[in-house]
C-alpha cells in the first residue's frame, strides 16, 4: 500500500483498489496522477454538497416559508451529520438502510412516472421547442454528476462478495436501468410543468411537476422521494468518498494519518470529508456547485479512458472504446466550460481554484 512512498508500481488489484491505483499504475505514482487522484476526492465532496443542498431545499418545504430560507440550511446540515453518524456505525447497517431507501423512493418515482405520462403535453417535447443545440448539450453535461455514482461501486469494491462477477454485473444492468429512468422523468417533468416553473422551482423541480397531475398531496409524496433520494446519495457517496481518502493517502498522495484505521473505518477521511461538505453545501448555490461537479468528474472519467489504453493489455479491453470515451468526455467538458463562459464566466475561477487545490495537495 506504500507503492507511490517506495517507489513501487503499484499493482492492479481487483476488489482491494479502485480509481486511484488504476490512474497511478496506468501514469506512475507522481504529480499527474496524485493531482488526478485527489481531484477525484474533492469532486466527491461537490457531489456530497450538491446533494444536501437538494435534501435541504427538498425539506424546507415543509417548514412555513418565512422560515424556508434558514430552515434549508438546517436541514443541508442535520442531513449531512445524520449520515456521517450511520457511516460511523458501519458498512452493515449502511447496507441494509440503502436497500430500504432504494425501495422505498424507485417506488415513489415508478408511481410518478407511471401516472404522469398520461399528462405529458406532446408540444412540450416537441423540438421546435428546445434551445439551440449547443445550449442543449451544455445543460446536459451540467447534470452529468447524475452518473458519477457508477464510479462508487469500485470504491466499494472491497466490501462487495465476488467482486470478478458481481461488479460487472451492477454496472451494465444498473447503467442501463438508470438512463431509462432519467429520460422518463425528464419527459414527465417537462411534459406536466411550463418551463418557466420549473425555472422558479429550480431547488425542488420535480415536486412541483408531479402537482399537476396528482395535486398537492403529489408535490408532497415527490418531496418525500427526493430527500429519500439525496439522503440515499449522501449515504453511498460519503461511504465511498471516506474510504477513497484512505485509499489516497495509502498511495503516498494525502498526509499518512488518513491512512489509519480507527475501528476498522477511515473515521479521520470521514470527519473531514463531512466537514468540507459541510462548507461547500452552505456556501455555494445548487447551479455552481452541480457546475463545477460535473466538470471535475469529466477531468476524471476522460483521464480513466486515457489510462485503459496505456493498461488496454492487462485489462484486455477495446483501446478504440476508451479512446472515443475519452475524447467524448474531453468534447463535454468544452462544451460546458463554453457556455459557462457565456454566462457566468466566474465559475471558471472557482474551478480552476479546485484543480490548483488538488495540485497544491498533490505537492505538498
Amino acid at each position: 500500500p506504500q507503492s507511490a512512498r517506495s517507489g513501487r508500481p503499484p499493482q492492479l488489484r481487483t476488489g482491494h483498489r479502485s480509481t486511484v491505483t488504476f490512474l497511478d499504475r496506468a501514469f506512475g505514482p507522481g504529480m499527474f496522477a496524485g493531482s488526478l487522484n485527489i481531484l477525484l476526492w474533492l469532486s466527491y465532496i461537490i457531489m456530497l454538497s450538491l446533494y444536501a443542498y437538494a435534501f435541504g431545499s427538498y425539506a424546507a418545504t415543509f417548514v412555513p416559508p418565512d422560515w424556508q430560507a434558514a430552515g434549508k440550511h438546517l436541514f443541508v446540515s442535520l442531513a449531512v451529520l445524520g449520515i456521517t453518524v450511520l457511516n460511523l456505525l458501519g458498512a452493515a447497517i449502511i447496507g441494509r438502510a440503502e436497500r430500504w431507501i432504494v425501495a422505498l423512493k424507485l417506488s415513489i418515482l415508478l408511481v410518478f412516472v407511471g401516472v404522469g405520462l398520461w399528462g405529458i403535453e406532446p408540444s412540450r417535447l416537441q423540438p421546435a421547442a428546445w434551445a439551440a443545440p449547443v445550449q442543449v448539450i451544455a445543460g446536459g453535461f451540467v447534470v452529468f454528476v447524475a452518473y458519477e455514482g457508477f464510479e462508487l461501486i469500485a470504491n466499494a469494491a472491497q466490501d462487495t462478495k465476488n467482486p470478478h462477477t458481481t461488479l460487472p454485473l451492477a454496472y451494465y444492468s444498473v447503467v442501463l436501468f438508470v438512463i431509462a429512468l432519467y429520460i422518463l422523468v425528464a419527459a414527465v417533468t417537462l411534459g406536466n410543468l411550463p418551463v418557466a416553473k420549473i425555472v422558479d422551482a429550480k431547488d425542488y423541480a420535480l415536486a412541483a411537476a408531479a402537482k399537476p397531475f396528482l395535486g398537492n398531496a403529489g408535490f408532497t409524496l415527490i418531496a418525500i422521494a427526493a430527500m429519500l433520494s439525496t439522503a440515499s446519495a449522501i449515504n453511498a457517496t460519503l461511504y465511498g468518498a471516506a474510504r477513497l481518502s484512505c485509499i489516497i493517502a495509502q498511495e503516498g498522495e494525502l498526509p499518512e494519518v488518513l491512512e489509519e484505521n480507527i475501528w476498522r473505518k477511515p473515521i479521520l477521511g470521514l470527519l473531514i470529508t463531512t466537514g468540507l461538505t459541510l462548507m461547500v453545501a452552505n456556501l455555494l448555490d445548487l447551479n455552481s456547485i452541480a457546475t463545477i461537479g460535473s466538470a471535475g468528474f469529466l477531468i476524471i472519467f476522460a483521464a480513466v479512458n486515457v489510462a485503459n489504453i496505456v493498461l488496454s493489455r492487462q485489462t484486455k479491453s477495446l483501446r478504440w472504446l476508451s479512446g472515443l470515451g475519452a475524447l467524448t468526455c474531453l468534447a463535454a467538458l468544452t462544451a460546458l466550460l463554453w457556455q459557462i463562459e457565456m454566462q457566468t464566466p466566474l465559475k471558471i475561477m472557482v474551478l480552476a481554484a479546485l484543480l490548483g487545490l488538488a495540485v497544491a495537495i498533490e505537492s505538498l
